[in-house]
């Protein structure tokens, strides 16, 4: 029995490139359906199914956006691809914002389109509940927010910009972002930005031929290549220098890179996932961050929240970590005093310090039963209010980080700056934290 034709529907005005894209659907063995217009679009839509569009932003009686929204408005299963002039970048944007798949700028490259559109095409992932199970556990309201965010960000292809603080699970959210998408089964490069050497990058992120410069004794792929058909996640972004920050955002426009030493371009396929627990927008602030870069990353946010956010999961994340600090052995039990312990403790270094904790904790226990002082808890961070008293928790956090802000101010002859790096805040922040804290 002959198997039906995936049906795609192109939408431009301008017939030359209708027949270019309509040629090369055909070729594909793809059955494409034509409209010059978003009302021919919508009438299109209206009288049959279909599994992928592809829209002109510029269109006689509106703009492809409007093709965008409809599609989402109407409940439609389907991804959505825009085609942009070249050099508006700014309305790609808007565009994957509005529920866009991807984009592709004029002139149109044959072979990015095709591999939009096999991209595309999987965009319906087989069911990653093993990995959500795995990636990110939890039945708080914060946590289920992210699962059910992650779940939508990952049938898109837009740039992804997940924030927060140090040891939330960024890279977790990351990789099951790629996971859960019609990438799963290519590759997931993470690269942590703050680790390359400044006159390395180039180099690391683009590649390089055989002699492009002394000990280039063998051509190498840079991270883009690597993660060809895949994600590229860059950790603590903010980290990147001024110089970088320009080429990268090239290659994040444009989809294509040049090695060092190589006269020619490759184009590039990588969905771009970026994290730092710093503010980012506060170094845009401050110069430290380029503006346009950061709309480029910025397109689809989202928050990871710290562990004190999910007090009610600490239990359950307590006795998943213990079982596999445990081995093959029997996992040890926490008193009810240890339980209760963890869930009141503050966590600044949030997950990564839990395990830490717990890890400790069962390397030296004595006893099968871990107690409350097993764990080791530093009392600054922990949340115990005098005898007697009723202090609320976030009155607790805090008088805890004005106390912080204050050793570091004080331990810096008030150098707001230095205290600052201190503390592992950007300065806009620090002075954000003093003003909301009263602290002078």
């Amino acid at each position: 029995m002959t198997k039906t034709p995936l049906r795609v529907l192109i939408v431009d005005d301008e017939p030359d490139i209708r027949e270019l894209l309509e040629l090369t659907l055909l070729k594909m063995g793809l059955a494409p359906v034509c409209a010059g217009s978003v009302a021919e679009a919508k009438a299109a839509l209206a009288a049959g199914r279909f599994d992928l569009a592809l829209t002109d932003m510029r269109l006689p009686d509106g703009e492809g956006l409007e093709v965008v929204r409809h599609i989402g408005e109407a409940g439609l299963d389907l991804p959505v691809a825009v085609i942009t002039a070249y050099g508006s970048a700014d309305n790609a944007v808007l565009a994957m914002k509005a529920g866009a798949f991807d984009y592709l700028q004029k002139p149109v490259s044959l072979a990015q389109l095709r591999s939009l559109v096999k991209s595309a095409l999987k965009v319906e992932a087989p069911s990653a509940k093993p990995a959500t199970q795995q990636r990110l556990l939890g039945e708080s309201p914060a946590i289920q927010e992210v699962l059910r965010l992650v779940d939508k960000l990952a049938r898109s292809q837009a740039a992804v910009y997940i924030g927060g603080e140090s040891g939330t699970g960024k890279e977790q959210a990351a990789r099951l972002i790629h996971e859960l998408g019609p990438r799963a089964g290519k590759p997931f490069v993470a690269v942590n930005c703050g680790a390359i050497p400044e006159n390395l990058m180039e180099s690391e992120f683009f590649g390089y031929r055989k002699g492009a410069f002394t000990g280039a004794d063998a051509e190498r792929e840079g991270f883009f290549q690597q993660a060809q058909g895949g994600t590229l996640f860059l950790d603590e972004v903010a980290d990147l220098p001024l110089a970088m920050q320009v080429k990268l955002l090239r290659a994040i426009q444009e989809k294509t890179v040049r090695k060092l030493g190589s006269a020619q371009e490759e184009a590039v396929d990588a969905r771009i996932i970026c994290a730092t627990h710093q503010d980012l927008a506060a170094k845009v602030e401050d110069g430290g961050f380029r503006q346009d870069l950061y709309y480029r990353l910025n397109v689809l946010p989202l928050r990871m929240p710290p562990l004190r956010e999910l007090r009610e999961d600490i239990p359950l994340f307590a006795e998943r970590l213990l079982q596999r600090f445990a081995g093959h052995g029997p996992a040890p039990q926490l008193t009810a005093d240890a339980r209760q312990a963890l869930q009141d403790y503050a966590y600044p270094g949030n997950f990564r310090e839990l395990e830490n904790i717990l890890e400790r904790a069962v390397a030296l226990a004595a006893a099968a039963m871990l107690s409350r002082d097993d764990l080791q808890l530093t009392p600054c961070a922990e949340y115990s209010p005098e005898p007697g008293s009723d202090e609320p928790l976030q009155d607790y956090l805090d008088r805890v980080e004005r106390e912080a802000i204050v050793k570091a101010l004080e331990a810096t002859r008030y150098n707001r700056t230095q205290a600052a790096k201190r503390l592992g805040v950007t300065f806009r922040s620090l002075r954000y934290r003093m003003e909301r804290l009263g602290v002078k």
